[in-house]
C-alpha cells in the first residue's frame, strides 16, 4: 500500500526520458527513502517538509555513504518531489533547493598509447587458445568501442542491420531512446565483416536472436557483463569498457575536434558533460609539454 500511497508506480511511469538503468535507480532511491520515512510515521507525500528530507540525508550520511552516493539520491529525491508538484499531488515542492554533499570530482580514465596498442593488435597469448569466432568477436566490440566511442549498453543493443560497413556508419540507440548516427573507423569495419562473415555464424544457436550483433558463447545476445569478461581477458590490467569511450572522447580533442562534434559523436545530452573531456585533454598536453619542452624543466633537475 505505500506504493500507491506515495504514487511511485505514477512516478516511475513519467520517467520516459531517461534510461532503464536510471529509471530503476531512480526508483529504488526514492523506495528506500519512503520505507524511512514509514518508520518515522509519515504515511505520505504530503507529510513530508524540507526537514525531514534534510533529516533523511543526514541519516544517510552517518551510514558512511559516499559523497556520490548521498549526492544521486538527493537528486532522485528532487526529481520525484518535483514530478507530485507538477503533477498537483502537491502544494509545494520540499525538496526545491535540496543540497547535498558533491561528489567526488574524477577525471575519466584515459588508456595510454601501449595499453590501447597491447589492447587492440597484441592481445596476451591466453587469448590464442580461444576459439577464432570468440577472437573474431572481441577484435570487432574492442574496435567499436574505442573507433566509434560507443556506450557498452549501445554496443550490447546492436542489430546486424545497425552497421552500414558500406558507408562505414552504426546506428546507435542512446539513452532516452535517441538516435544518433556514428562513423565507424576502417579497422572496425574490417573487424565488424571478419565477425559476420567468419565468426557469428560458429556461436549462433536455435535460439540466438535474429537481432544480435554480438553474441556470447552459449549464442545468446552479448551483454555488458560478457564486455567486461572480455576486457578481463584481454587487458593487461583491470580496465573498464568505457575507458575507451573516453580514450576516444580525448584522443579527437587532442586532434582539435570541435566540442559540440563530440558531443553529437557521444550522444551528450548536455555539452558539460562533453566539456569533462577538455580537462582530460588539458592534463595529457601538460605532460607531454613537461616532459619534451626544453624550458618545460626545472633547471636544478639537471644540477
Amino acid at each position: 500500500m505505500a506504493a500507491v500511497a506515495w504514487h511511485l508506480d505514477e512516478f516511475t511511469r513519467s520517467l520516459t526520458s531517461v534510461a532503464d538503468n536510471t529509471v530503476a535507480a531512480y526508483r529504488r532511491d526514492v523506495e528506500a527513502f519512503v520505507e524511512w520515512a514509514g518508520r518515522g510515521g509519515l504515511t505520505g507525500p504530503a507529510a513530508v517538509d524540507r526537514i525531514v528530507l534534510r533529516r533523511y540525508l543526514a541519516h544517510l550520511a552517518t551510514r558512511r555513504y559516499a559523497k556520490r552516493s548521498l549526492a544521486r539520491k538527493a537528486s532522485a529525491l528532487r526529481r520525484y518531489f518535483r514530478w507530485l508538484h507538477r503533477s498537483g499531488r502537491l502544494p509545494v515542492d520540499p525538496s526545491r533547493g535540496l543540497a547535498a554533499p558533491r561528489g567526488e570530482s574524477r577525471l575519466p580514465t584515459v588508456l595510454r598509447d601501449a595499453e590501447l596498442a597491447a589492447l587492440l593488435d597484441d592481445p596476451p597469448a591466453r587469448v590464442a587458445s580461444d576459439p577464432e569466432g570468440v577472437q573474431l568477436r572481441d577484435a570487432a566490440v574492442l574496435e567499436l568501442l574505442y573507433g566509434s566511442g560507443l556506450r557498452v549498453g549501445e554496443l550490447c543493443s546492436l542489430a546486424p542491420g545497425d552497421v552500414r560497413l558500406d558507408t562505414a556508419e552504426v546506428r546507435v540507440r542512446g539513452k532516452g531512446g535517441k538516435q544518433r548516427q556514428v562513423p565507424v573507423s576502417q579497422p572496425a569495419v574490417e573487424a565488424v565483416r571478419a565477425w559476420l562473415d567468419r565468426g557469428r555464424p560458429t556461436l549462433c544457436t536455435a535460439e540466438t536472436p535474429d537481432d544480435a550483433l554480438f553474441l556470447n558463447r552459449r549464442g545468446r545476445r552479448l551483454s555488458p557483463r560478457d564486455v567486461r569478461r572480455l576486457l578481463d581477458r584481454r587487458a593487461n590490467r583491470p580496465t573498464h569498457p568505457h575507458a575507451l569511450r573516453h580514450t576516444f572522447a580525448t584522443h579527437l580533442l587532442d586532434g582539435g575536434a570541435d566540442l559540440r562534434a563530440v558531443q553529437e559523436l557521444l550522444g551528450h545530452a548536455d555539452l558539460a558533460t562533453t566539456q569533462h573531456y577538455t580537462h582530460v585533454s588539458k592534463e595529457r598536453l601538460r605532460a607531454v609539454h613537461a616532459q619534451t619542452h626544453p624550458r618545460a624543466k626545472d633547471p636544478r633537475d639537471s644540477r
